[in-house]
């Protein structure tokens, strides 16, 4: 069985249907009410003066079937730079048909291409599919580490903290 799967970078005019996937991709973790920003603001970071993020479409027999969002990072035990990975959704009637291993295969490979150390993301720890499939393509998820995050007015406080 051929699967009519096209993964590319996305373009200008995706930027709405890229949004769209970020909104499905809150609605399934539970966090629809965190989304607070806008296609405006995803178009400017995507393809702005300064690009922040790039982008991966995943269309499988012409539809939008899957997104993934990443940026460059850098780790100073590797002196390296490297992948982050924000985040990797294909919508659930596209699930197990080998959508996301594509997509995973796809980054690790430009990651390689780039001269990179590592591909890196984070998973929740109740999202038990995703974190066997992970394992699967051979991550290490990593027990011992959690993720600090400062935002909103706890963000503007430490930033007068000095």
């Amino acid at each position: 069985m051929e699967i009519n799967l096209k993964l590319r970078p996305a373009a200008l005019d995706d930027v709405g249907k890229l949004f769209g996937l970020i909104q499905a991709l809150a609605e399934y973790e539970k966090l629809a009410h965190a989304v607070t920003g806008s296609v405006e603001a995803l178009q400017e970071h995507l393809f702005g003066s300064h690009p922040y993020v790039e982008a991966i479409i995943a269309e499988y027999d012409g539809e939008t079937a899957g997104f993934a969002l990443f940026f460059p990072n850098y780790s100073t035990f590797l002196t390296q730079p490297g992948i982050y990975l924000e985040d990797l959704f294909v919508l659930p009637k596209y699930r197990r048909q080998g959508i996301g291993k594509e997509i995973l295969g796809y980054l690790a490979k430009l990651t390689v291409e780039r001269g990179y150390g590592r591909l890196e993301w984070s998973v929740l720890d109740w999202n038990s599919d995703a974190i066997t499939f992970y394992e699967r393509m051979g991550a290490e998820v990593l027990p011992d580490w959690r993720i600090c995050r400062v935002t909103g007015e706890s963000l503007n406080k430490l930033s007068i903290f000095l």
